[in-house]
């Protein structure tokens, strides 16, 4: 009951009883105190132990309809703390919240350290959390949300897994953004700086991918270097050849890979002098070289070469040499496959 509707009640109940005791004995009643006189109608002492007792109700209710008024608004903002708790966890930015009430504090709290992985959406949430929660499939589905126009972008941190799953969904539809990555690696993730170099390396020519050699790695550097194989054109040149080289540390595979490209695209005087000056730099590049004399059919320098290796070193080659001296119709190809030229067994 409204405690205004309760005094109304309890104030008409006493008049009536007031008013009938009147009634019934309109006279006086005298009462002596420590020599004080009370002297009052008989009806007003029936009344007063009515109205003493509404008083004291009252300040019951009061007292204790602020009490539940109070622990309402804790309920309310431990309610709007624990809202919070779920927008962050739901965005994998899990953060501290203060609760008052144990009843909710001693579970709620773990929210502070989880990430809620949502499977399907929920019906009847807030409109806060229904919209957060719909960016973030959209983002899981493989979309790409615009977190600026949002106004949720400087909720993520960089090493946040949605950040970084929305970069490599716009990377797929924005050629743009592709070469943005490519200009500033640093200021992404090393996940999109990888997707962002395997889409460039697979759609570039060698003409734009020059100013980015430094950003390469030996993988991408020959993705491009096999869709020059296909006969693209991709812009490929002693000069730039001489960029990625100087900035990737190949192995002995990737040297020997390299010269079965180039032999199809430089003069062979072009790729020797170049390849001479791999080995000369790196001993990891002596067998691509070899590979090449053997190309070109140069046992002379092939002989050479040889002799100035120690007799344990590039037996394959040494075995080849042999065969061609007495048979020279014997190719290279025939022998030694080209992905097995730097192993020695």
């Amino acid at each position: 009951m409204r405690i205004g509707l309760y005094i109304f009640a309890a104030l008409t109940l006493a008049a009536i009883v007031g008013a009938f005791a009147n009634t019934i004995n309109p006279n006086n009643y005298l009462l002596e105190v420590r020599g004080i006189h009370f002297d009052f109608p008989v009806a007003v002492w029936i009344v007063l132990p009515m109205l003493l007792l509404l008083v004291f109700t009252v300040m019951h209710m009061l007292f204790y309809g602020l009490k539940n008024y109070l622990k309402l608004k804790k309920w309310q903002r431990d309610a709007a703390a624990l809202d919070d708790a779920f927008y962050w966890s739901l965005i994998n930015e899990p953060k501290d919240q203060k609760y008052v009430l144990d009843e909710i504090k001693n579970s709620a709290m773990l929210l502070s350290k989880a990430a809620i992985d949502m499977k399907e959406g929920v019906e009847g949430l807030n409109p806060r959390l229904t919209k957060i929660i719909n960016l973030v499939q959209k983002i899981k589905n493989g979309e790409y949300v615009d977190l600026k126009e949002h106004k949720i972008a400087k909720l993520f941190s960089e090493n946040n897994p949605l950040l970084i799953q929305n970069r490599l969904n716009r990377l797929k539809f924005d050629k743009e953004f592709v070469e943005e990555v490519m200009k500033a690696p640093s200021l992404f993730s090393k996940a999109v700086q990888n997707k962002a170099l395997e889409i460039f390396a697979s759609h570039e020519t060698f003409y734009k991918a020059r100013k980015y050699a430094k950003v390469f790695d030996v993988k991408n550097f020959k993705t491009m270097l096999k869709r020059v194989e296909s006969t693209e054109d991709m812009g490929l040149n002693i000069d730039i050849l001489d960029e990625f080289i100087g900035g990737l540390k190949l192995e002995c595979s990737d040297f020997v890979y390299v010269a079965s490209i180039t032999k199809k695209q430089f003069t062979p005087d072009q790729n020797l002098m170049l390849f001479k000056k791999y080995q000369q730099d790196n001993p990891k590049a002596q067998n691509a070289y070899l590979y090449l004399l053997f190309e070109y059919e140069l046992l002379e320098e092939v002989g050479k070469y040889l002799e100035e290796q120690n007799e344990n070193e590039f037996i394959k080659f040494r075995a080849l040499y042999e065969l061609k001296q007495e048979h020279k119709k014997y190719k290279l190809d025939d022998l030694i496959e080209i992905d097995t030229i730097c192993n020695e067994a």
